[in-house]
């Protein structure tokens, strides 16, 4: 049966400008200009023989192009997940994957080669960004986010691992520390950033809660967690962290918790995608060996 439909490439201008309520808007979704958005609804109006909008300050659809654009847009939802499913019998190909710095170099990076030896087909992209992406305009395909949040709407969002602070030195100065008091004539580093946030206390709080009333007056200051942890490793002071992003260093033995004291958070890292992309192989495979290197550190 012959289908009587107006060119799709229109339709698509259509659904995001009526989405939007804006020509420029969805000429940056498009990657287009506004001319270009214009043109096609112009197009299409043509094609019609209605008026979609009313033109002015803001977009408004008549109301018979407002009772369409729901259908539209589950038009376009189901060509996506059709040609997704499509795809997804393949492994090979491009993985974009957005995830802190501080995490990418301390807890991902190490661990990529067990990664690529299993899925040498699966063209890993990593962006280190603190951005939070936005999937609607970005070509990412998952996100490792570090949150509290539960849920986020249209994503599905599952904590991958639960983090607490541990306080870290090289070997000899952790040795040298045996009750909190030590903790004032040593060289203390914070990481400005996570204070900042607030999802780090600084060292005066932190030495309270061990009963330790007196301010530290040693304290080296680093504008992030990854160079606060190198300044530890090489002995430059003792340094609170995440402990998966010291998990390795402990390990092989390059620093050593300090008087065995860690706090417990609500915060974790989060795995973050487009429930599309769940259907995709590379995106599952991806999620199950992220899951198995977090269960890994947690058994050891």
């Amino acid at each position: 049966m012959a289908r009587h439909l107006p060119p799709l490439n229109a339709l698509r201008f259509f659904e995001a400008a009526a989405r939007h309520r804006s020509f420029v808007r969805a000429a940056e979704e498009l990657h287009v200009t506004p001319a270009a958005v214009s043109q096609q609804i112009k197009l299409l109006e043509d094609h019609l023989g209605v008026v979609l909008f009313k033109r002015g300050k803001a977009l408004v659809l008549n109301e018979s192009a407002q009772d369409a654009l729901h259908l539209v847009s589950d038009a376009f939802d189901q060509l996506e997940r059709a040609m997704l499913r499509v795809r997804s019998g393949s492994i090979a190909g491009p993985l974009i994957v957005s995830t802190p710095p501080a995490f990418a170099a301390r807890w991902l990076i190490p661990r990529l080669n067990d990664f690529y030896a299993r899925y040498p087909d699966v063209k890993l992209h990593l962006l280190a960004t603190r951005r939070i992406v936005d999937f609607a305009m970005e070509e990412v395909d998952l996100a490792i986010r570090f949150s509290n949040n539960a849920t986020q709407p249209g994503l599905s969002v599952e904590s991958l691992m639960p983090e607490r602070i541990v306080m870290v030195a090289a070997p000899r100065l952790a040795k040298s520390i045996k009750v909190a008091a030590d903790l004032l004539r040593a060289d203390l580093i914070e990481d400005d950033w996570h204070i900042m946030r607030g999802t780090f206390p600084e060292w005066k709080t932190w030495l309270a809660t061990l009963g330790v009333t007196d301010a530290p007056s040693n304290v080296r200051r680093f504008g992030d967690a990854d160079l606060a942890i190198e300044a530890a490793v090489n002995g430059l002071g003792i340094t609170l962290s995440w402990y998966s992003l010291v998990a390795a260093d402990i390990e092989s033995g390059k620093l050593r918790q300090v008087l065995d004291r860690s706090i417990p958070t609500d915060l974790s890292y989060q795995l973050v995608m487009p429930r599309n992309k769940t259907v995709l192989r590379k995106v599952a495979a991806f999620r199950a060996w992220l899951f198995e290197q977090a269960a890994n550190q947690a058994g050891g």
